[in-house]
């Protein structure tokens, strides 16, 4: 009980949310999965929200940068009683492509964060995603999101230095087993460019402004391809938004 209520005891709190999935409940309902700055991911449900004169209801679409007021409830699922745009982030949903890269970033976060665990990081890396996202979409800012998340989770890979031998040259292929390159003498897994090593070095190292910054190329496909694959390969199932962009 007391890890939900405030220091007043009120079960009443605000939060500033993404709204990473919503599905239907009931007639009229629907269960909204956010993304919070100061409780992890959360669900809970926004009554009324699909009647056609819903005070908030298009406020809680997928990709929406909300400030939410919220009542915890005794089970696993909180209400939203009120819910305010924090930030336009429109430009998504005008443009089907960059609506579908936000639906990948979306569903590896409600994939990768576990409930109500505070992840003040994942928030303002998502948040950040998708700005840059709406404002541009450069070509390498799906790769980042997802480099930078895994790396956030603890599972940075390497990438100069062989996780066979232990070797510094001749990497030509990443392992999603083992958490790196291989050279050609250990070569397993995945084949990987010089250029998409270079360019997830950028991501990696500390120079991300740079790597978005990148023309479009095939190597940064490939590093885009390498970086959903790796992703898949962490939450241990496909990115169904993945398949929406593939066809």
């Amino acid at each position: 009980m007391s890890g939900r209520t405030d220091a007043s005891g009120s079960r009443s709190y605000r939060e500033t949310a993404i709204v990473l999935r919503t599905y239907k409940l009931g007639e009229a309902d629907r269960i909204i999965v956010m993304m919070t700055e100061g409780h992890g991911k959360v669900r809970a449900v926004a009554k009324g929200v699909r009647k056609t004169r819903s005070k908030f209801g298009s406020r809680l679409e997928p990709a929406s940068h909300v400030t939410v007021q919220l009542y915890a409830g005794k089970g696993d699922l909180d209400t939203v009683t009120q819910a305010d745009s924090f930030e336009n982030l429109m430009a998504l949903r005008e443009d089907l492509d960059k609506l579908t890269i936000a639906a990948s970033m979306l569903e590896a976060v409600e994939y990768i964060t576990p409930d109500r665990e505070p992840n003040a990081g994942i928030y303002k890396m998502l948040a950040g995603a998708l700005r840059t996202l709406a404002a541009d979409n450069p070509p390498l800012v799906q790769a980042g999101f997802f480099l930078k998340l895994l790396a956030h989770e603890g599972f940075q890979p390497s990438l100069n230095v062989c996780v066979g031998c232990r070797g510094e040259q001749n990497f030509v292929t990443w392992d999603f087993d083992d958490g790196g390159v291989r050279c050609e003498d250990c070569r397993r897994g995945r084949p990987v460019s010089a250029d998409a090593l270079d360019m997830m070095r950028l991501i990696l190292g500390g120079h991300l402004r740079v790597a978005l910054q990148l023309p479009s190329s095939p190597a940064a496909t490939e590093t885009t391809a390498l970086a959903i694959s790796a992703v898949e390969h962490h939450v241990e199932r496909g990115l169904r938004s993945v398949g929406v962009m593939d066809r």
